[in-house]
Protein backbone atom coordinates (compact mmCIF):
# COMPACT_ATOMS: atom_id res chain seq x y z
CA UNK A 1 0.00 0.00 0.00
CA UNK A 2 0.94 2.99 -0.66
CA UNK A 3 0.43 6.79 0.61
CA UNK A 4 -2.43 6.89 2.34
CA UNK A 5 -3.50 10.09 2.61
CA UNK A 6 -4.34 9.99 -1.13
CA UNK A 7 -6.01 7.40 -3.86
CA UNK A 8 -4.06 4.60 -2.90
CA UNK A 9 -6.02 2.76 0.09
CA UNK A 10 -9.47 2.53 -2.38
CA UNK A 11 -7.33 1.75 -5.38
CA UNK A 12 -5.45 -1.27 -3.58
CA UNK A 13 -8.74 -2.49 -1.88
CA UNK A 14 -10.94 -2.16 -5.52
CA UNK A 15 -7.80 -4.82 -7.05
CA UNK A 16 -8.02 -6.96 -3.95
CA UNK A 17 -12.26 -6.91 -4.71
CA UNK A 18 -11.24 -7.90 -8.37
CA UNK A 19 -11.69 -11.74 -8.71
CA UNK A 20 -10.21 -11.19 -12.45
CA UNK A 21 -7.44 -9.68 -10.60
CA UNK A 22 -6.44 -12.55 -7.96
CA UNK A 23 -7.58 -15.40 -9.84
CA UNK A 24 -3.98 -14.97 -11.84
CA UNK A 25 -1.75 -14.43 -8.86
CA UNK A 26 -1.45 -15.08 -4.83
CA UNK A 27 -1.90 -11.62 -3.67
CA UNK A 28 0.26 -10.69 -0.89
CA UNK A 29 -0.35 -7.16 0.65
CA UNK A 30 1.83 -5.36 3.26
CA UNK A 31 -0.18 -2.22 4.95
CA UNK A 32 -2.39 -1.24 8.01
CA UNK A 33 -5.65 -3.54 7.76
CA UNK A 34 -7.51 -0.56 8.93
CA UNK A 35 -6.83 1.41 6.38
CA UNK A 36 -7.50 -0.95 3.74
CA UNK A 37 -10.55 -1.43 5.26
CA UNK A 38 -10.62 2.73 5.08
CA UNK A 39 -10.42 2.14 1.43
CA UNK A 40 -12.49 -0.22 0.61
CA UNK A 41 -15.74 1.61 2.55
CA UNK A 42 -14.65 4.62 0.43
CA UNK A 43 -14.34 2.53 -2.64
CA UNK A 44 -17.81 0.62 -1.89
CA UNK A 45 -16.24 -2.49 -2.30
CA UNK A 46 -16.33 -5.86 -0.61
CA UNK A 47 -12.86 -6.92 0.24
CA UNK A 48 -12.56 -11.07 1.46
CA UNK A 49 -8.78 -11.85 2.10
CA UNK A 50 -6.88 -13.76 5.31
CA UNK A 51 -5.37 -11.33 7.86
CA UNK A 52 -1.87 -12.54 9.15
CA UNK A 53 0.26 -11.07 11.15
CA UNK A 54 3.69 -9.17 10.07
CA UNK A 55 5.83 -11.96 10.83
CA UNK A 56 4.90 -14.05 7.82
CA UNK A 57 7.57 -15.61 5.99
CA UNK A 58 5.69 -17.22 3.25
CA UNK A 59 2.12 -16.85 2.17
CA UNK A 60 -0.06 -20.01 2.61
CA UNK A 61 -1.45 -20.74 -0.93
CA UNK A 62 -5.24 -20.88 -0.69
CA UNK A 63 -6.54 -18.42 -3.15
CA UNK A 64 -7.48 -15.89 -1.03
CA UNK A 65 -5.77 -12.78 -0.90
CA UNK A 66 -2.94 -12.52 2.37
CA UNK A 67 -3.43 -9.11 3.90
CA UNK A 68 0.05 -8.68 6.45
CA UNK A 69 -1.33 -5.72 9.00
CA UNK A 70 1.92 -4.39 10.02
CA UNK A 71 -0.40 -2.30 12.36
CA UNK A 72 1.83 0.64 11.27
CA UNK A 73 -0.76 3.37 11.10
CA UNK A 74 -4.07 4.25 12.96
CA UNK A 75 -6.60 6.26 10.67
CA UNK A 76 -7.03 8.96 12.90
CA UNK A 77 -3.27 9.46 11.98
CA UNK A 78 -4.02 10.16 8.22
CA UNK A 79 -4.15 14.38 7.34
CA UNK A 80 -6.35 13.65 3.65
CA UNK A 81 -4.61 15.10 0.83
CA UNK A 82 -1.66 16.06 2.55
CA UNK A 83 1.97 14.98 2.17
CA UNK A 84 3.25 14.41 6.17
CA UNK A 85 6.00 11.73 7.64
CA UNK A 86 3.46 9.48 9.10
CA UNK A 87 2.04 8.93 5.65
CA UNK A 88 5.81 8.54 4.53
CA UNK A 89 6.92 5.90 7.04
CA UNK A 90 3.81 3.91 6.18
CA UNK A 91 4.54 3.79 2.68
CA UNK A 92 8.23 2.57 3.10
CA UNK A 93 7.97 0.47 5.62
CA UNK A 94 4.94 -1.58 3.32
CA UNK A 95 7.42 -1.04 0.09
CA UNK A 96 10.57 -2.20 2.21
CA UNK A 97 8.77 -5.23 3.61
CA UNK A 98 7.36 -6.37 0.36
CA UNK A 99 10.83 -5.82 -1.34
CA UNK A 100 12.68 -8.07 1.17
CA UNK A 101 9.85 -10.36 1.10
CA UNK A 102 10.45 -11.06 -2.34
CA UNK A 103 13.71 -10.94 -2.39
CA UNK A 104 13.77 -14.00 0.02
CA UNK A 105 11.56 -15.40 -3.17
CA UNK A 106 8.56 -15.37 -1.52
CA UNK A 107 6.86 -13.67 -4.12
CA UNK A 108 7.97 -13.07 -7.98
CA UNK A 109 7.43 -9.19 -8.61
CA UNK A 110 6.01 -6.15 -6.25
CA UNK A 111 3.26 -3.43 -7.18
CA UNK A 112 2.44 -0.73 -5.07
CA UNK A 113 0.06 2.04 -5.25
CA UNK A 114 1.12 5.78 -5.65
CA UNK A 115 3.45 7.19 -3.33
CA UNK A 116 3.79 11.04 -2.51
CA UNK A 117 7.51 11.83 -3.02
CA UNK A 118 7.18 14.39 -0.80
CA UNK A 119 5.67 12.08 2.20
CA UNK A 120 8.59 9.45 1.38
CA UNK A 121 11.78 12.25 1.72
CA UNK A 122 10.15 13.43 5.17
CA UNK A 123 10.22 9.18 5.93
CA UNK A 124 13.79 8.63 4.29
CA UNK A 125 16.09 11.05 3.88
CA UNK A 126 18.17 11.11 0.85
CA UNK A 127 14.89 9.37 -1.29
CA UNK A 128 15.43 10.44 -4.58
CA UNK A 129 13.38 8.02 -6.23
CA UNK A 130 12.34 4.45 -6.05
CA UNK A 131 14.85 3.01 -7.62
CA UNK A 132 17.17 4.46 -5.32
CA UNK A 133 15.39 3.49 -2.39
CA UNK A 134 15.04 -0.13 -3.67
CA UNK A 135 19.16 -0.38 -3.99
CA UNK A 136 19.23 0.79 -0.66
CA UNK A 137 16.67 -1.86 0.38
CA UNK A 138 17.81 -4.99 -1.45
CA UNK A 139 21.99 -3.47 -0.65
CA UNK A 140 22.80 -4.00 -4.42
CA UNK A 141 24.11 -1.86 -7.06
CA UNK A 142 22.29 -3.42 -10.16
CA UNK A 143 21.89 -1.68 -13.16
CA UNK A 144 18.05 -0.26 -13.06
CA UNK A 145 15.69 2.20 -14.98
CA UNK A 146 12.40 3.03 -15.20
CA UNK A 147 10.31 2.29 -18.12
CA UNK A 148 6.80 3.76 -18.80
CA UNK A 149 4.44 1.08 -20.47
CA UNK A 150 1.35 1.65 -22.30
CA UNK A 151 -0.21 -1.57 -23.90
CA UNK A 152 2.89 -3.21 -25.80
CA UNK A 153 4.30 0.76 -26.44
CA UNK A 154 7.17 1.31 -24.06
CA UNK A 155 9.82 4.07 -23.56
CA UNK A 156 12.97 3.62 -21.66
CA UNK A 157 15.29 6.83 -20.74
CA UNK A 158 19.35 7.49 -20.62
CA UNK A 159 19.04 10.09 -17.84
CA UNK A 160 15.63 10.45 -15.54
CA UNK A 161 15.90 12.23 -12.46
CA UNK A 162 18.15 14.99 -12.85
CA UNK A 163 17.96 18.92 -13.48
CA UNK A 164 17.36 19.32 -17.33
CA UNK A 165 20.51 21.15 -16.90
CA UNK A 166 22.76 18.37 -16.54
CA UNK A 167 20.91 15.85 -18.94
CA UNK A 168 23.40 17.07 -22.01
CA UNK A 169 26.69 16.27 -20.07
CA UNK A 170 24.90 12.99 -18.59
CA UNK A 171 24.90 11.28 -22.20
CA UNK A 172 27.20 8.81 -23.16
CA UNK A 173 27.59 6.44 -25.55
CA UNK A 174 28.38 3.72 -22.55
CA UNK A 175 24.83 5.48 -21.07
CA UNK A 176 23.17 4.99 -24.07
CA UNK A 177 24.36 1.27 -24.61
CA UNK A 178 23.30 0.14 -21.13
CA UNK A 179 19.78 1.73 -21.07
CA UNK A 180 19.38 -0.18 -24.67
CA UNK A 181 20.37 -3.27 -23.27
CA UNK A 182 18.56 -3.17 -20.06
CA UNK A 183 15.52 -2.25 -21.82
CA UNK A 184 15.57 -4.95 -24.56
CA UNK A 185 16.23 -7.59 -21.50
CA UNK A 186 13.26 -6.31 -20.00
CA UNK A 187 10.78 -6.39 -22.67
CA UNK A 188 12.04 -9.88 -23.17
CA UNK A 189 11.18 -10.85 -19.90
CA UNK A 190 7.94 -9.41 -20.61
CA UNK A 191 6.76 -11.46 -23.51
CA UNK A 192 8.70 -8.95 -26.61
CA UNK A 193 10.71 -11.63 -28.54
CA UNK A 194 12.84 -9.71 -30.30
CA UNK A 195 11.95 -5.85 -29.49
CA UNK A 196 12.51 -3.07 -31.95
CA UNK A 197 14.10 -0.12 -30.30
CA UNK A 198 13.50 3.37 -31.53
CA UNK A 199 16.33 6.49 -30.73
CA UNK A 200 15.47 10.02 -29.86
CA UNK A 201 17.40 12.53 -30.40
CA UNK A 202 18.43 14.90 -27.77
CA UNK A 203 18.03 18.21 -29.84
CA UNK A 204 15.50 19.87 -31.99
CA UNK A 205 15.30 17.79 -35.45
CA UNK A 206 17.96 15.47 -34.04
CA UNK A 207 20.07 17.93 -34.57
CA UNK A 208 19.65 18.57 -38.12
CA UNK A 209 22.75 17.63 -39.41
CA UNK A 210 24.91 19.07 -36.61
CA UNK A 211 22.93 22.28 -36.50
CA UNK A 212 21.51 22.51 -33.61
CA UNK A 213 23.33 21.00 -31.46
CA UNK A 214 26.21 17.40 -32.08
CA UNK A 215 25.09 15.30 -30.04
CA UNK A 216 23.64 13.39 -32.68
CA UNK A 217 26.56 12.91 -34.15
CA UNK A 218 29.19 12.53 -31.76
CA UNK A 219 27.43 10.60 -29.11
CA UNK A 220 24.02 8.71 -30.15
CA UNK A 221 24.91 7.77 -33.57
CA UNK A 222 27.77 5.79 -32.43
CA UNK A 223 25.39 4.31 -29.23
CA UNK A 224 23.10 3.15 -31.65
CA UNK A 225 25.85 1.39 -34.05
CA UNK A 226 27.80 -0.45 -31.66
CA UNK A 227 23.82 -1.79 -29.43
CA UNK A 228 22.94 -2.68 -33.83
CA UNK A 229 26.12 -4.60 -33.69
CA UNK A 230 25.78 -6.15 -29.99
CA UNK A 231 22.54 -7.77 -31.90
CA UNK A 232 19.67 -4.92 -30.30
CA UNK A 233 16.99 -4.23 -32.95
CA UNK A 234 17.49 -0.78 -32.84
CA UNK A 235 17.42 2.36 -35.06
CA UNK A 236 18.09 6.45 -34.67
CA UNK A 237 18.19 9.12 -33.92
CA UNK A 238 15.00 10.76 -34.85
CA UNK A 239 13.41 13.74 -34.00
CA UNK A 240 11.59 13.31 -30.74
CA UNK A 241 8.49 15.38 -31.73
CA UNK A 242 7.73 12.82 -34.44
CA UNK A 243 9.11 9.42 -33.23
CA UNK A 244 6.19 8.74 -31.19
CA UNK A 245 3.87 9.16 -34.14
CA UNK A 246 6.09 6.26 -35.59
CA UNK A 247 6.21 3.83 -32.99
CA UNK A 248 2.50 4.15 -31.94
CA UNK A 249 1.30 3.15 -35.67
CA UNK A 250 3.10 0.24 -35.24
CA UNK A 251 7.14 0.85 -36.56
CA UNK A 252 8.85 0.55 -32.94
CA UNK A 253 7.92 -1.47 -30.01
CA UNK A 254 9.96 1.34 -27.44
CA UNK A 255 11.37 4.67 -27.60
CA UNK A 256 14.84 5.77 -25.94
CA UNK A 257 14.35 8.74 -24.97
CA UNK A 258 17.12 11.25 -23.48
CA UNK A 259 15.49 12.21 -20.69
CA UNK A 260 12.92 12.16 -18.41
CA UNK A 261 10.16 14.24 -19.81
CA UNK A 262 10.77 13.71 -23.44
CA UNK A 263 8.92 10.22 -22.91
CA UNK A 264 6.96 11.20 -20.41
CA UNK A 265 4.96 14.00 -21.74
CA UNK A 266 4.33 11.86 -24.78
CA UNK A 267 3.29 8.37 -22.90
CA UNK A 268 1.04 9.98 -20.60
CA UNK A 269 -1.02 12.40 -23.61
CA UNK A 270 -1.43 8.92 -25.07
CA UNK A 271 -2.69 7.07 -22.28
CA UNK A 272 -2.55 8.89 -18.88
CA UNK A 273 -5.49 6.40 -17.26
CA UNK A 274 -2.92 3.37 -18.76
CA UNK A 275 0.14 4.39 -18.10
CA UNK A 276 2.57 1.62 -15.91
CA UNK A 277 5.54 2.30 -14.66
CA UNK A 278 8.17 -0.29 -14.29
CA UNK A 279 10.85 -0.29 -12.62
CA UNK A 280 13.42 -3.18 -14.21
CA UNK A 281 16.86 -4.29 -13.67
CA UNK A 282 16.46 -6.15 -10.32
CA UNK A 283 15.96 -9.63 -9.85
CA UNK A 284 11.86 -9.50 -9.57
CA UNK A 285 9.59 -6.79 -11.66
CA UNK A 286 8.50 -3.41 -9.81
CA UNK A 287 5.34 -1.96 -11.29
CA UNK A 288 3.07 0.79 -10.44
CA UNK A 289 0.55 2.85 -12.22
CA UNK A 290 2.17 6.02 -13.56
CA UNK A 291 -0.30 8.77 -12.29
CA UNK A 292 0.28 9.62 -8.77
CA UNK A 293 -1.85 9.84 -5.43
CA UNK A 294 -4.55 12.51 -6.92
CA UNK A 295 -4.99 14.34 -3.76
CA UNK A 296 -7.54 16.41 -5.33
CA UNK A 297 -10.17 13.37 -5.10
CA UNK A 298 -9.19 11.22 -1.93
CA UNK A 299 -12.00 10.25 -0.17
CA UNK A 300 -14.19 10.45 -2.90
CA UNK A 301 -14.52 6.78 -4.22
CA UNK A 302 -14.05 7.67 -7.81
CA UNK A 303 -10.44 6.85 -8.53
CA UNK A 304 -9.77 5.80 -11.80
CA UNK A 305 -8.47 2.15 -11.99
CA UNK A 306 -6.92 1.51 -15.41
CA UNK A 307 -3.83 2.10 -14.75
CA UNK A 308 -3.15 0.28 -11.48
CA UNK A 309 -4.94 -2.73 -13.18
CA UNK A 310 -2.31 -2.69 -15.80
CA UNK A 311 0.57 -2.32 -13.80
CA UNK A 312 -0.56 -5.35 -11.71
CA UNK A 313 -1.26 -7.32 -14.84
CA UNK A 314 2.09 -6.22 -16.02
CA UNK A 315 3.79 -7.83 -12.69
CA UNK A 316 1.70 -10.87 -12.99
CA UNK A 317 3.31 -11.90 -16.81
CA UNK A 318 6.66 -11.04 -15.79
CA UNK A 319 6.26 -12.84 -12.45
CA UNK A 320 5.61 -16.36 -14.28
CA UNK A 321 9.00 -15.50 -15.77
CA UNK A 322 10.39 -15.12 -12.58
CA UNK A 323 9.04 -18.05 -11.47
CA UNK A 324 10.36 -20.05 -13.89
CA UNK A 325 13.36 -19.00 -13.98
CA UNK A 326 13.66 -19.19 -10.03
CA UNK A 327 12.42 -23.01 -10.61
CA UNK A 328 15.09 -23.72 -13.18
CA UNK A 329 18.34 -22.78 -10.99
CA UNK A 330 16.35 -24.69 -7.75
CA UNK A 331 16.12 -21.33 -6.04
CA UNK A 332 13.33 -20.88 -3.42
CA UNK A 333 9.84 -20.16 -5.32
Amino acid sequence: MGDPAGISPEIAARLVASSEIHADAQLVLFGDFRIFEQGARIAKVEVDVEVMPSELAIAPVSGRPVFVDLKNLSPEQVSPATATLEGGLFATENFRRALLFAQSGAADAVFFTPFNKKAMRLAYDGYDDEIRFVRDVLKTAAEASEFNVLGSLWNARVTSHIPLSQVSSAISENAIIRATTLADRCMRAAGFAKPRIAVAGLNPHAGDGGNFGREEIEIIEPAVQQARERGLTIEGPFPSDTVFLRAKNGDFDAVLTMYHDQGQIAMKLMGFDRGVTLIGGFAFPICTPAHGTAYEIAGRGIANLGASREALRLAIRMAFKVRAKRTSTGEAA
